[in-house]
């Protein structure tokens, strides 16, 4: 999530748009916010290793979220946004994060979450224009600081959780790479060659954005300066619409995903233009050869 040289060679592109209200933020907007949290993150504190954690909804400024913990050299947990309070609570007290971010939409559990949070130093909350319950509200708080890039950028990851299929579910902690966030990673460069990525194409992300896939793949976006359209919950026909209006050339969906859209009446299916189509990949589970 670092766009490195394409924020001066396109400041004006949009990065990220919202598949359904059309709201965007372009490359320069997304990394000056992004720089705007990384040096609250200096300010309060955080350093190489700390850790953030985000229960949000899919929501425009999830990205720069992630992105200025990476950039910072922090670890950062994206929370299942269906959770209850207390499987919140158990995620963010035992990945040990220090600020705790959430939006107004998913704010009552996060506010009971909270309760059960004692390591969290820093709490915020998107979309707010004053406080709820510890949560300060996000934006007045990042305004106070400037869009430069900190002076000691530093490669952060996420760690993410399993599901909890046999139990509680547990962090997938990785060493962070002793590297500059604008160097090429390999992991990025599997998920590229994966999928077929490239500059200036168009991405489609219908899942939720707290699952790996989707994260990994709006963050090689990112890095390749090229937008992408994220959807706020899945539905077969707006996925269609979505590639139409947009000219989306990739996207990347599960088989559950594919078996909607064959379900979809003939004339529903045919009634859009989808040739900007390039690649779509698909993961999660096994794809059944008719689908």
């Amino acid at each position: 999530m670092y766009p490195g040289k394409y924020v001066q060679e396109h400041p004006d592109r949009p990065a990220l748009v919202m598949g359904s209200s059309g709201e965007t933020l372009t490359f320069a907007e997304f990394d000056a916010n992004a720089n705007r949290l990384a040096h609250l993150f200096r300010s309060v504190g955080l350093r190489r290793g700390d850790h953030v954690a985000m229960f949000l909804e899919n929501h425009l400024r999830y990205f720069e979220t992630m992105a200025a913990a990476e950039r910072t050299g922090l670890y950062y947990t994206c929370i299942n946004s269906y959770l209850s309070p207390d499987e919140v609570a158990y995620i963010v007290d035992d990945c040990d994060a220090k600020v705790f971010i959430t939006s107004v939409a998913k704010s009552e559990v996060a506010v009971a979450a909270a309760a059960q949070t004692p390591k969290v130093e820093t709490f915020l909350c998107i979309d707010a224009d004053q406080p709820i319950g510890p949560f300060q509200p996000y934006e007045e708080a990042i305004a106070a600081f400037p869009p430069t890039m900190v002076d000691d950028e530093q490669l952060g990851a996420a760690m993410l959780y399993s599901s909890g299929t046999t139990g509680r579910p547990k962090g997938i902690l990785r060493p962070l790479p002793e590297v500059h966030p604008a160097e090429p990673l390999p992991i990025m460069q599997f998920v590229m060659n994966m999928f077929s990525m490239r500059p200036g194409m168009t991405y489609l992300s219908p899942a939720p954005i707290y699952h790996s896939a989707p994260q990994a793949s709006v963050a090689v976006a990112l890095r390749l300066g090229s937008t992408s359209v994220i959807m706020e919950r899945f539905d077969p026909e707006e996925v269609l619409k979505a590639v139409e209006r947009h000219r989306i050339t990739h996207s990347q969906l599960v088989p559950t995903m594919f078996s909607r859209l064959l379900k979809l009446p003939e004339n529903v299916r045919k009634a859009y233009d989808t040739s900007s189509l390039e690649t779509i990949i698909h993961a999660a589970a096994p794809c059944p050869i008719p689908v």
